[in-house]
């Protein structure tokens, strides 16, 4: 069984190496000469060797077409003198163009190669990017267990406009996920804005009214300086956006928490036109939906009214499940939406890298085909008290207090 194994991996090691196709493609012509002469003039595969350098020009690199070429000319000679075709006035365009076709395999290897590279810059960038903006979530902050998971529908692009971030001040955890407007650099740079703005706030403000707020008012002055460097009026600053003016505004839906690191039995929540967090307790799925309807961040103008902050049980043993819409908005073949809530029923248990990985294997299989918008998905487990078995469990009276979360 070992020995199996050890071929397997030779296997997998030879077919990885960059002259594989190299060797693949001069067997072509090598391969067309033997059948030449063994079946004789009445058959001739000689013209199908012209074959191998643009083959060899989509798996090689130009010192491996050039091998090819190398090899395919004494074979077309070969072959021509097995037909009789040597010595025929043809024969002299034939090898013209052969070496046409030839020097275009070698050209279009080389520039396959510079864009394999310029791309390979481009996705090295766009990870630093990635890293930059949307940074690892501690696994474990108080008795909060966390875990995230990022999918991008441009599957050429590792970052797009959702968002997530956490931090750990002031006595509690903060915690923001959102869905920046719009696609491309320009919800990339509200995404960014946001989050920069978040990890700013969460170090001063000891309310999530008052971080909300500051978030809200940071994209506001970023969006209008935006603006004004685009050439935009400058009297826009002082007006309203108005309904037609939506397409041009930068905006986010997000959810924002605040939990308590020293117990965390009861959250925070401000929701900005942000799909409910999902709580799984006990079996069950329940969405925590807010009290009041508040417009997204950076149209906070429209109405005025700043996002209420509900109070919420967090039960210890319980997940809370933060997505944006790519997740529930996922559609199948018959055009059904991913039915979420519906499915985490199955996996209320699960720790939350296990619970984000059993959600995304399932909505690929839902989609069957790549996602058609962006998905971000932050899960937080509540830890489940430690128990001393050296000790009887505490009765009530010893249970820690509970926090409240109502206030900053």
């Amino acid at each position: 069984m070992t020995d199996g194994i050890g071929r397997r991996l030779r296997r997998a090691r030879v077919w990885r190496h960059r002259w594989t196709p190299v060797v693949a493609m001069t067997a072509v012509p090598t391969l067309l000469l033997v059948a030449d002469e063994l079946t004789g003039p009445g058959i001739r595969f000689g013209p199908l060797m012209v074959s191998a350098p643009p083959l060899s020009a989509a798996f090689c690199g130009p010192a491996g077409v050039l091998v090819v070429i190398l090899v395919m000319f004494p074979c077309v000679i070969l072959s021509a003198r097995a037909n009789g075709q040597l010595g025929s006035p043809n024969f002299p365009v034939q090898l013209s163009t052969i070496l046409l076709i030839s020097i275009a395999a070698l050209v279009a290897s080389a520039v396959r190669r510079r864009r394999e590279r310029q791309l390979a810059r481009s996705r090295s960038a766009v990870e630093v990017l990635q890293r930059t903006l949307l940074r690892p979530l501690p696994e474990r902050v108080g008795p909060l267990t966390l875990a995230c998971l990022y999918l991008t529908a441009d599957e050429e692009s590792s970052v797009g406009g959702d968002l997530y971030a956490a931090t750990s001040a002031r006595g509690r955890v903060r915690i923001v996920l959102g869905d920046a407007q719009g696609k491309g650099l320009t919800a990339l740079e509200t995404a960014g804005e946001v989050l920069g703005a978040f990890r700013r706030a969460a170090r001063y403000h000891t309310s999530l009214a008052g971080l909300v707020a500051e978030v809200e008012e940071s994209l506001r002055l970023d969006s209008q300086e935006a603006a004004a460097a685009r050439g935009a009026d400058s009297d826009a600053a002082d007006r309203s956006v108005a309904a037609d003016d939506f397409d041009d505004a930068d905006f986010v839906t997000a959810v924002f928490l605040g939990v308590p690191v020293d117990d965390g039995s009861r959250i925070e929540v401000a929701n900005l036109g942000h799909p409910p967090p999902l709580l799984l307790h006990a079996g069950a799925v329940g969405a925590l939906e807010p009290s009041s309807a508040t417009p997204p961040l950076g149209l906070g103008d429209l109405t005025g009214a700043r996002p209420p902050i509900d109070v919420f049980e967090f039960p210890r043993g319980s997940t809370l499940l933060l997505y944006t819409d790519g997740v529930v908005e996922a559609r199948n073949r018959d055009g059904d939406f991913y039915p979420l809530a519906e499915r985490l029923g199955r996996w209320t248990s699960l720790p939350p890298a296990e619970l984000l990985d059993a959600v995304h294997t399932d909505l690929r299989a839902h989609v069957g085909a790549r996602l058609g918008d962006d998905v971000a998905m932050v899960a937080i487990r509540h830890a489940e008290p430690a128990r001393d078995l050296r000790h009887p469990a505490p009765g009530p009276a010893a249970e820690e207090p509970a926090v409240d979360g109502s206030g900053a």
